[in-house]
């Protein structure tokens, strides 16, 4: 499965507790990722500075579902199963 374009769910649902560049503390979910263009593709993608964390997720059914609106609420769910 590929990305799908102009989604972005993986990069504003999910918390991300490590630093990004231009976020020093992170992001709580449901907060933009300020690493994220206008087409909603992510500066740091290949690059060495990118979380381990965002390098880590990949597309997949379970993570993405049918539709960009899927991909957010399975990944709320994700986060509040994860939550501390």
């Amino acid at each position: 499965m590929d990305c799908r374009p102009a989604c972005a769910a993986c990069c504003i649902a999910p918390s991300i507790t490590s630093p990004i560049p231009g976020m020093p503390q992170g992001k709580p979910a449901g907060v933009r990722c300020v690493q994220l263009d206008d087409a909603l593709r992510c500066r740091l993608f290949g690059r060495p500075e990118r979380p381990g964390f965002c390098a880590s997720l990949r597309p997949a059914d379970d993570m993405c579902g049918s539709s960009r609106a899927a991909a957010f609420a399975l990944l709320d769910r994700l986060e509040r199963a994860t939550s501390p």
